[in-house]
Formats: structure tokens, sequence, C-alpha cells
């Protein structure tokens, strides 16, 4: 049993000695492990600030050679600036060098010049008294040269004072015709180009007025309390007329009515006749303001379809193409001063027919050509371009005649007309445009026109008759030729139309033809 103890603790004291062996060990690793990383740390600083101290020597190198460039910049730039100033000082100074100079030369100048007045003045006041003993002398031999013309003469001074005015006021009144003419044909080369403005700014300033006349239309009301039904709640009435019609409702502070305002001529009868209907019927909503825009357009298409053909009926012409007679048939709504369009293209019709008749040409083509020249102001809304070259183009595509295709396009020398029809329906269209009373133009005011022409015509010296012809676009005046000459003529026509423009108004131009004639007679015995 001892023994067993005396093994067991030996066990235990070898065991514990192994233990602080493997403890001493771990330790010694330890302090070798700690003691190599330390030397390693005290390597690794000693090569960072071996390092630092590298680039801090760099760095002193580079700001050594930085500040050694930026001296010798510095000073390069010093020696510029040191050498830009004195040459500054050196042209200043050259400068007022020459201006000294040119001082003292314009001071010995002006020296000069006062010694050259001087002396001027002395030699114009000699030569003012030398002037003035001179003036005595001519006064006196200009009366002792009128005493001996008188005496030679026998006129006395104011009577030849009186015929040498009156040859001057003839010289001076031929000179200044000469001189008015040239003027006058100098104004004639840029007489289009000045027509062109004068006449654009009279449309500008006849284009309001005359927009109002032909672009609306106005509807009575039989009470105030009639435009807040047109209107509508909220405003829903107006909007659905307007949609419908294509027409603006203007509902303004004009008392008991409403006005209707619209380019197209077609629309605008539309919507008045179906604003007349509503109003009648008091039932004004949406879907009823639909139903009656919709039956007055059915119907009035049938009116504007048996407008077209009672046209032709009234021309004595076969049919035409369904789309000619219907845009034929809207020339009733259209109107050129005052003159309704679809009557005048009849009228132009009859009075082609008769001419073609008198020259041996087709009557019926005459009368298509008369009867559709205007149809293209039923389209010019629709197309851009002049209503004779609207017209024509429309005609052409429904397959119309060359014959009629030319002369509506050439009726007003938009294009140069291929045969006679052109000739013959623009004469027409002025025939039927110049009859007295056809447009805004009454026979009264007419007749008065005609009347005043002549008569300020007459009013000049040296006119024998005077006569207002091509209903009054022309005024034909004879002059006695030996009274007015060649150059006296275009001044008197000038001083009668400048008149005519002072006195008169009336549409278009008047052209004033001076005629001169000479006569001669001899009898033989």
């Amino acid at each position: 049993m001892e023994r067993l103890i005396l093994v067991e603790i030996g066990t235990g004291a070898e065991l514990i000695v192994v233990v602080l062996l493997a403890a001493l060990f771990l330790m010694l690793g330890l302090l070798l492990r700690e003691r190599y990383r330390r030397k390693m740390r005290a390597e690794q600083i000693k090569n960072e600030l071996e390092n630092a101290q590298r680039d801090a020597e760099n760095i002193r190198r580079e700001a050594r050679l930085n500040a050694t460039e930026d001296s010798l910049k510095l000073r390069e730039q010093a020696e510029q600036t040191i050498t830009s100033r004195q040459g500054d000082v050196s042209a200043t100074e050259q400068r007022q060098t020459q201006r000294e100079h040119l001082l003292n030369q314009q001071l010995d100048a002006l020296n000069r010049r006062e010694a050259r007045l001087l002396d001027q003045t002395s030699s114009l006041d000699r030569q003012r008294e030398r002037f003035e003993a001179d003036l005595l002398e001519l006064a006196r031999l200009g009366k002792q040269q009128r005493e001996q013309l008188q005496q030679i003469s026998k006129i006395s001074e104011a009577d030849a004072k009186r015929q040498l005015l009156q040859e001057v006021e003839r010289d001076a009144l031929q000179d200044a015709n000469e001189l008015s003419h040239r003027i006058l044909n100098s104004a004639k080369n840029s007489a289009e180009e000045q027509a062109r403005r004068v006449i654009s700014l009279a449309i500008q300033r006849y284009a309001g007025a005359q927009t109002i006349e032909t672009t609306t239309a106005t509807i009575s009301l039989a009470g105030e309390e009639m435009k807040g039904r047109i209107i509508g709640r909220e405003g829903r009435n107006i909007r659905a007329f307007e949609a419908a019609t294509g027409v603006t409702v203007m509902v303004d502070d004009t008392p008991n009515a409403v006005v209707l305002s619209g380019f197209d001529p077609v629309r605008r009868e539309i919507a008045k006749e179906a604003m007349q209907r509503l109003i009648l019927d008091g039932r004004i909503h949406p879907a009823r303001i639909e139903e009656v825009v919709g039956k007055v357009t059915e119907e009035m298409n049938e009116s504007i379809h048996k407008a077209g053909a009672d046209a032709l009926t009234r021309a004595g012409l076969p049919p035409l193409h369904d789309e000619i007679v219907k845009t034929l048939g809207r020339l009733r709504f259209r109107h050129s001063f005052s003159q309704n369009v679809l009557e005048h293209s009849i009228e132009v019709a009859h009075l082609m027919g008769l001419l073609a008749a008198e020259i041996g040409l087709d009557v019926t083509m005459a009368k298509r050509c008369g009867l559709l020249h205007d149809i293209g102001k039923a389209l010019d809304h629709e197309m851009e371009g002049p209503h004779a070259i609207v017209g024509a183009e429309f005609l052409k595509r429904r397959g119309e005649p060359p014959e009629v295709v030319d002369g509506v396009a050439s009726h007003h020398d938009e294009v140069p007309p291929i045969g006679p029809w052109g000739i013959l329906v623009s004469a027409a269209d002025a025939i039927s445009a110049s009859r007295p009373g056809a447009r805004s133009e009454t026979m009264t005011i007419y007749l008065k026109r005609l009347e005043d022409l002549e008569r300020i015509g007459t009013a000049f010296p040296g006119v024998e008759k005077c006569f207002a012809v091509q209903a009054g676009r022309d005024l034909r005046v004879l002059v006695h030729p030996d009274e007015i000459g060649d150059t006296e003529a275009a001044a008197l026509a000038r001083n009668i139309a400048r008149k005519i423009e002072d006195e008169l108004h009336y549409p278009g131009q008047i052209r004033v033809t001076i005629i001169r004639e000479t006569r001669v007679v001899e009898y033989a015995k």
C-alpha cells in the first residue's frame, strides 16, 4: 500500500514538472514571438523613417527647384515690366515732342492766316469802294440808255416792261410744262409699285368694315331673356350650336339681337335659318339644336341644287355635272358690290350668247363660259388663289371642255387667253358690272357723276367740248388747237385729273384724254 502511494505521488510530481516545463516553453515561445514582432516592428518603423527622410529630401529638393523657377519667372516678369514701362515712357515723350512741334506749326500757320486776312480785308474794302462807284455809274448809264431806247422805239418803259414780262412768263410756262412732263414720265416708271402700296393701304383701311358687313348676320329677339335660353346652362346650348353649324354666335350688349359670324355664306345662312326656327319653336337644347341644324342643312343643300339647276334653265343650257350645279347654286349667297353673283353670272351668260352670235361662235359654249366664269367665288375660301384660277381648276377636274376652262381662267388676265373665249368673258363681265344700277350705285348718282365729270372738264379755258364715256371711266376732252399746244395739253390733262380727284368720289380710276385736232382748209377756185 505504501509503495502504491509513493508511486502515485511520484507520478503526480512528474506530471507537475511536465506541466511546468510546458508552461515554461510556452512562455518562452511567447517571449520569443513578442521579441521577433518587436524586432520586425522596429525594422518597419526604421524603413518608414528612412522613406520619410527620402520623401522629405525629395520635397525639399523639389521646393528648392520650384522656388528657383519662381524666382526666375518673377525676375523675367519684372524685367519685362521695366522694359515695357521704359518703352511707354519713351513713346509718351516722343508724342509729347511731336505735339509741341505741331502746336508750334499751327501757331505759325494762324499767324500767317491772320496776316493774310488783314490783307484781304483791306483789299475788299478797296474793291467795295470801286464797286459802289461802278454801281452809281451803271445806274446813270442805265437811265441814259432807257431814255435813248424810249426816244428810238417810241415805247414807254412800262409797255416795254410788260412785253418783257409776257415773254418771260411764256418761256417760264413752257419750261415748267416740259419739266412737269419729264417728272410725270419719271413717276410713271415707278407708278406700279406705288399703286400696289396705295392699294394695300386702302385694303388695310377698308378690310375691317367690309368684313363686318359681309361675314355677319343679325337675328332679332323678342326679349333679352331669349339670350339666356340661347346660351343655356353653363353655355352648353351655344357651344352645341357653334359645333353643329361652324359659325360663331356673339351675344353681346346689342339689345334684343344676336350676331352670327362666319366666312362661309352657306354655313352662315344655315345657322341663321336654324336659329330663327329654334327661337320660334322655343325648345332650345343640344339635341334639338342638332336636329334642327341637320334638317336645315338638308333643305339648304336641296335649295342650293335647285338654284343651280334654275340658273342652267334660265341660261338655256343642258344639265351639267352634279358638283358643278351644286357649286353654282352656292353663288346665290355671294354678293360683289351689292350685286348677287349668281344673277350676275346668268346676265353674263346671256351677254356672252349675244356676243358669240354676232361674231359667229358657238352660242351654247359661250353661255357656258359666261355662266361658270365666277364659279371660283364659291370655292375661294376652300382653295388658295384668284377665283378665276380656282374656278378653272375645279371645272377642269369635272371634265369641262378646254374652251370653258380657258375662258374662266383668263377672264381677269391672270393667264393669257388661248382663244377668244377669255376675251369675250372679260368683255361681258365688264358690261354687266358697268351697267348703271347693277352694283351699289343708283341711276341718279350715276348720271350726276357723269354730269360732274363733263362740268369739270369744260370749266378749264381752251376746252371746246367734253364727253364722259365708258360708264364714266373715260373723259374725252376736245380743245381748241390755237389755244392749247402740245405742251399745254399735258398740263391740262393733269390739272383736270387733279380736280376730279379733289371734287368727286368714284370707284376705280378715271382716264382723262386730251384730243387736239388741227384742221387745214383750202378752197380751189
